[in-house]
């Protein structure tokens, strides 16, 4: 079994609320925490208003299906969120 690590950092400009933040977060741990190779949370910042560290877990048979999850999360990540991924780092178990 081989593991995968996805830790993105995302910037926020001109978020006011914790309420703002979930809503322009867009439901990141109901959308990929469905998905049952996929582990979702919100790992950092989490009372700073225009900074979001999320951390997603991808586990497969083959480490080019984990790395094919991690790419399309980040993807989705970035054209789905309300904010800018700032850095992506990716780990192997």
């Amino acid at each position: 079994m081989h593991i995968g690590i996805l830790t993105l950092r995302l910037s926020l400009p001109g978020c006011r609320s914790l309420k703002e933040k979930r809503q322009r977060m867009g439901g990141l741990h109901e959308r990929f925490g469905r998905q049952p190779a996929v582990a979702v949370c919100e790992s950092g910042d989490l009372d700073r208003l225009e900074a979001s560290e999320w951390t997603f877990v991808a586990m497969a048979t083959t480490s080019q299906k984990v790395e094919s999850l991690l790419a399309e999360i980040e993807d989705k990540v970035q054209r789905g969120v309300d904010g800018r991924v700032m850095e992506a780092t990716r780990e192997r178990l």
